[in-house]
């Protein structure tokens, strides 16, 4: 982890150390998600992946009732609150700490008051109310997100230039935002947001340079998961990217990130214990090293 970079994320009910990469699983509640089908709409079927994700070890878990891939339309607040309430309520028992991904400050305030840890806006807190009803509460965590454009017309028309500068430029204007109204930099964590009207090599930009991003002051949150960049490269569908979705998830946390938004928990999380093991065994040969030649 880079010097100047926080080690833990203050959340509602957790601090979550972010010494070590963590694993934020992802729960789509909506019947129209472009990864998953809807495989778990409904409550039961999605409490229950709920439980498996963390039996898989997932650290975190990510609600979201409403689907932001390209060229959707928006859901209404109250289709939205029916769908995600009900799991949001259990899933809180689990143990691990529950963010949710919404953008409409009504719900925001609303999953708060019952126990939500994160709030997690692909509009970065930018629809009026979002940021007071973040601030109004004393601790929650809160990821930023870069999106270009909004979900109906991202990728037709993505950015255009050098999107480091700019994605970097957005996160700490919003983050300012958000500081002036009282929110501590411990409670904000920034994501670059990959594939959110941006072009397949401005994606792979972000990664490979993903240590400027990191210049911001604020951890890093890393969503590749099956994303259509890894497509454009592999030429494989959406349900073939479990492998490249893995690689990106490592790339992204060998330049940096700590925690990494996945479908895929099992695999994710084996490889990241594969790294933990290598990073382990170089710290303490580094050590022997630097005894041996004062």
């Amino acid at each position: 982890m880079a010097q100047n970079q926080p080690m833990h994320w203050q959340t509602t009910r957790h601090r979550i150390d972010l010494a070590t990469p963590r694993v934020m699983g992802i729960v789509n509640l909506t019947p129209d998600s472009f990864s998953d089908g809807g495989r778990h709409a409904g409550t039961r079927p999605a409490l229950a992946h709920c439980e498996e994700l963390v039996a898989q070890g997932a650290h975190i878990l990510d609600l979201g009732a409403e689907s932001s891939r390209p060229g959707t339309a928006p859901v209404s607040l109250e289709e939205e609150r029916a769908r995600l309430l009900p799991v949001l309520r259990e899933a809180l028992s689990l143990g691990v700490p529950v963010s949710v991904d919404t953008y409409k400050p009504a719900l925001m305030r609303e999953v708060l008051d019952l126990g939500a840890d994160i709030v997690n806006d692909i509009w970065a807190l930018r629809q009026p109310g979002a940021r007071e009803a973040v601030a109004a509460h004393p601790s929650c965590g809160v990821c930023l997100m870069h999106m270009h454009g909004e979900p109906r017309t991202m990728q037709r028309v993505p950015m255009e230039g050098d999107a480091v500068p700019q994605v970097l430029a957005f996160l700490q204007e919003q983050t300012a935002a958000l500081g002036r109204l009282g929110v501590d930099k411990a409670r904000v964590v920034w994501d670059a947001g990959i594939g959110f009207g941006k072009t397949v090599e401005q994606n792979f930009a972000l990664l490979a340079r993903q240590h400027e991003l990191l210049a911001g002051g604020h951890p890093l949150l890393a969503g590749w998961s099956r994303k259509s960049s890894l497509g454009a490269v592999t030429g494989l569908a959406v349900h073939e990217r479990l492998a490249p979705s893995v690689a990106a998830a490592l790339l992204a946390v060998e330049r940096g990130a700590r925690i990494v938004r996945v479908h895929d928990v099992r695999e994710t999380a084996a490889a990241l214990q594969v790294w933990n093991s290598t990073i382990s065994a170089v710290l303490p040969a580094q050590g022997r090293a630097g005894r041996s030649n004062p």
